[in-house]
């Protein structure tokens, strides 16, 4: 990828090398061969003098002096060729080195585009289908009508949700963001973000067990309560019915330690590198569960932490569930 645009950086690179190389040999050649020729000129004013001053000097013959010019002229030539060689290696070395950045990030942005509209079609899909079903019935019951605009309805917010993901991944990931911190009490977090999953944990009869030591942190607060909300948003989901989730967060050295732990289903070993990945979901939580989601969550938090100079991190043992950390410095 780019090694047509390397190409053109490499030869642009290389042209100016080759330019001011030139220029400054061209300096260097003139202003000796000047400096001989204004010699030989010395030379021949003073043999042309009536009595010359008996000085010892050599005279600078005509042949001589077009020897050392050529001879400059080549050591010159030879110079710039060696300089010319490596300049154009170390051009297309440092032109690899300028583009490789910019490849990676469009590389990113055409992965995303396509997970993206990936996500998106199953809905799309999904519509149409019940749609085109719905007209092919001629003897379609309001019943049935119902049940058709209910489906709709559920994949319309599926998109919208997708949607509102990607836009916060899209802020979050924003190199120019920068969050507006404030004191904050931690226990406060905790409970804020445990009231947004509530409905879900009440459903599965998930229990919250806290073990939050009363500190204070230097955060930007709607983003750590949505990293929090995400972590035990998944936990709720993936933990048994009747299950628990234990969040602890405790000071340590410089640093603040928040760990959200469950005891559901786990995480394979082999997908733990890749959760934090956007529209990653391990094909075990995809398959044997059938939870819903789009695997944006993790990035999301993953990126929150980031923009607070932090950490999150995840470990799992199949099938007794998984524990997420998150470590924030704790700057006053």
């Amino acid at each position: 990828m780019f090694q047509k645009e390397r190409l053109k950086l490499t030869f642009w690179y290389l042209l100016i090398i080759i330019i001011v190389s030139s220029l400054f040999s061209l300096f260097i050649y003139y202003g000796l061969t000047f400096e001989l020729g204004r010699y030989a000129r010395i030379e021949t004013r003073i043999e042309g003098l009536p009595q010359p001053p008996p000085l010892v000097h050599f005279r600078l013959d005509p042949e001589v002096f077009d020897e050392i010019r050529r001879r400059i002229a080549l050591r010159l030539i030879l110079t710039d060729l060696v300089i010319w060689t490596l300049s154009g290696a170390a051009a297309y070395f440092l032109a690899g080195r300028t583009l490789k950045p910019i490849g990676e990030m469009l590389e990113e942005q055409k992965r995303f585009v396509a997970d993206a509209s990936h996500e998106l079609r199953t809905p799309l899909t999904a519509i149409k289908t019940e749609v085109e079903v719905a007209l092919r019935d001629k003897k379609l019951s309001p019943t049935n009508t119902k049940r058709l605009l209910q489906s709709n309805l559920e994949e319309v917010d599926k998109m919208q949700s997708l949607s509102d993901h990607l836009l916060a991944l899209s802020q979050y990931q924003s190199r120019d963001r920068k969050l507006k911190k404030e004191k904050i009490i931690l226990k406060e977090i905790v409970t804020e973000a445990w009231n947004k999953v509530a409905g879900l944990a009440l459903q599965k009869q998930v229990k919250l067990e806290t073990k939050v030591d009363d500190l204070e942190i230097m955060a930007n607060r709607l983003s750590l309560t949505e990293l929090l909300t995400i972590l035990l948003d998944n936990s709720v989901k993936y933990s048994h019915q009747q299950g628990r989730i234990i969040v602890k967060a405790f000071e340590k050295g410089k640093n603040i330690f928040i760990t959200v732990k469950d005891f559901g289903m786990g995480i394979k070993a082999g997908d733990l590198p890749y959760i934090f990945n956007r529209f990653y979901r391990a094909d075990l939580s995809r398959t044997k569960t059938k939870i819903d989601g789009y695997g944006l969550g993790l990035s999301i938090a993953k990126s929150i932490a980031d923009l607070h100079n932090g950490t999150v991190a995840a470990e799992s043992t199949p099938g007794k569930g998984a524990k997420f950390q998150i470590t924030l410095p704790n700057k006053s």
